[in-house]
C-alpha cells in the first residue's frame, strides 16, 4: 500500500470551510487505497497574531515561552482537521510534533531536526488511521516544546516522508505550482511541470516562497520527490525531483526577486588577517545570516568590506558590527536597506556562456544599476534598488524569453 505525505499550508487551513475542502482530498487519497499523513501549518495569520500578542504582554516574551505558544497553532489545525475526517467517517488521529517523534536541537525560534523516531506514527497507520501532525514543532532530549522557524511545516513533512519511507512528498498551498517568475507580477509566467532539487533550492533560497529551502534540501538528501500543487484546484502541480533533464529549451528555468535585502559596509578597513573573522564571528554567534560578501582590492592596506543580512536583522547586525568598526580602526559603517535582488535561475547556464552579459544587458536598457553581484554554477544574482526589481524581473522575463515555456 502506497505511503503518501501531505502538507497544508496555513491558507489552505484558513477557515472551517478551507479545512473541510482539505478533509475531503485527503479522504480521496484515503479512498485509492494510499495511507495518508498530514501535516499542517497554523490557520491563516495565526502564528503572526500570536507573536503580536505575545509582544503586547512582554517587550521580552522569551524564546523558549515564545516556542511553546506557536506551537499552539498548528496543534489547533490538526486537532480541527482529525475532527472534519471523522466527522466524515473517516478514522484519523491528531498528534504533536513531540507525539509524531520529532527530535531537534534547543534553538529555540529555529530549531533544526536531529531525527525522526515515528513510531507512534507508524502504530496509528497500522491501525488504519489517517495521522494529522502539528507542523513546525519539536522537542528537545529536555522535553521541552521548539519550533523550526517560518515555513517550518514543509520541513517537517519531508522530514517524515523520508522517515517513514514515502513515495512522496506533496506540498498543497495557494499556488498551483513553481513557476518561470511570480505569476503575481507576470501575468504570462509558464508553470513548471517539474524542477531539479538544486534549481529550486536556489529559487527558494532567492525569493520563491513556494517551498522552504530546507525542505528542499531534505528532499534532495533523502530522494524524495517533493510536489507542489494548489490545495484549491486539481492542477497538477510542479514535481521537484532528481533527474531532470539539463537539455531544455531554455537555460534559465526561473526568476527569482527578494526584498528582504539589507546591506552593510564597513569602510576604511584594514587589510590584515582576521579582520573578517572579528566582524562575522559575532554575527553568526548571534544568529545573523550574511548572504553576499564583497571585499573591494586593497589600496595601501586599506578596503571597504560590504556584505547584505536580512531587513529584519539589520538594526540587530549594526549594534554588533558597529563597535568592531571601531574597534579595529575602520573609518565608519554605513548601511542602506532599501534594496532588493533578481536572480536568474537554471542548471543549464553553467555548460552555456553568455548569460551573465544578456542579464546585465537587460538592466542597463532599463537603466537599473547594479550594486552587487553573486553567483553559484546555476544562479546569478543582483543587489539593485528595491524600486526596480519589478522592472528587473519582467525585463529578465523579456529577454530570456520565458512567456513562451519551454
Amino acid at each position: 500500500m502506497v505511503l503518501v505525505v501531505q502538507k497544508y499550508g496555513g491558507s489552505s487551513m484558513a477557515d472551517a470551510k478551507r479545512i473541510k475542502n482539505v478533509a475531503r482530498r485527503i479522504a480521496q487519497a484515503k479512498d485509492k487505497g494510499e495511507r495518508v499523513v498530514v501535516v499542517v501549518s497554523a490557520m491563516g495569520d495565526t502564528t503572526d497574531e500570536l507573536i503580536k500578542l505575545a509582544y503586547q504582554i512582554s517587550e521580552q516574551p522569551g524564546d523558549r515561552e515564545l516556542d511553546v505558544l506557536l506551537s499552539t497553532g498548528e496543534i489547533v489545525s490538526s486537532t480541527l482537521l482529525a475532527m472534519a475526517l471523522r466527522a466524515m467517517g473517516y478514522e484519523a488521529i491528531s498528534l504533536s510534533g513531540a507525539q509524531a517523534g520529532i527530535r531537534t536541537d534547543a534553538t529555540y525560534r529555529r530549531a533544526q531536526i536531529l531525527k525522526v523516531e515515528a513510531k507512534r506514527v507508524v502504530k496509528e497507520l497500522e491501525r488504519g488511521n489517517i495521522v494529522i501532525v502539528a507542523g513546525f514543532q519539536g522537542i528537545t532530549d529536555e522535553m521541552d516544546i521548539t519550533t523550526l522557524g517560518r515555513g517550518g511545516s514543509d520541513t517537517t513533512a519531508v522530514a517524515l516522508a523520508a522517515s517513514l519511507g514515502a513515495e512522496v512528498c506533496q506540498i498543497y498551498t495557494d499556488v498551483d505550482g513553481v513557476y518561470t517568475a511570480d505569476p503575481h507580477l507576470i501575468p504570462e509566467a509558464q508553470k513548471l511541470t517539474e524542477i531539479g532539487y538544486e534549481e529550486m533550492l536556489e529559487l527558494a533560497s532567492y525569493g520563491a516562497k513556494v517551498v522552504h529551502p530546507r525542505a528542499v534540501e531534505l528532499g534532495e538528501l533523502f530522494n524524495i520527490p517533493i510536489l507542489v500543487a494548489s490545495s484549491f484546484t486539481d492542477s497538477s502541480g510542479t514535481l521537484i525531483h532528481g533527474g531532470v533533464s539539463m537539455e531544455v529549451r531554455n537555460k534559465v528555468r526561473s526568476i527569482a526577486q527578494d526584498l528582504d535585502v539589507a546591506k552593510i559596509t564597513v569602510v576604511g578597513v584594514p587589510d590584515r588577517p582576521g579582520i573578517a573573522a572579528s566582524i562575522f564571528q559575532p554575527l553568526a554567534t548571534a544568529g545573523i545570516s550574511i548572504d553576499t560578501i564583497v571585499q573591494n582590492a586593497s589600496i595601501d592596506n586599506i578596503t571597504d568590506l560590504t556584505f547584505t543580512v536580512a531587513k529584519s536583522q539589520l538594526a540587530k547586525a549594526m549594534r554588533l558590527v558597529e563597535p568592531i568598526a571601531k574597534s579595529i580602526g575602520a573609518r565608519e559603517c554605513v548601511s542602506d536597506s532599501k534594496l532588493g535582488k533578481v536572480s536568474i535561475i537554471g542548471t543549464g547556464m553553467q555548460n552555456t556562456p553568455g548569460y551573465a552579459a544578456r542579464m546585465f544587458g537587460a538592466l542597463s536598457e532599463q537603466g537599473i544599476n547594479i550594486q552587487l553581484i553573486t553567483t553559484s554554477e546555476i544562479r546569478i544574482t543582483c543587489i539593485i534598488d528595491e524600486s526596480r526589481v519589478e522592472d528587473a524581473v519582467r525585463a529578465l522575463h523579456r529577454v530570456f524569453e520565458m512567456e513562451i515555456g519551454e
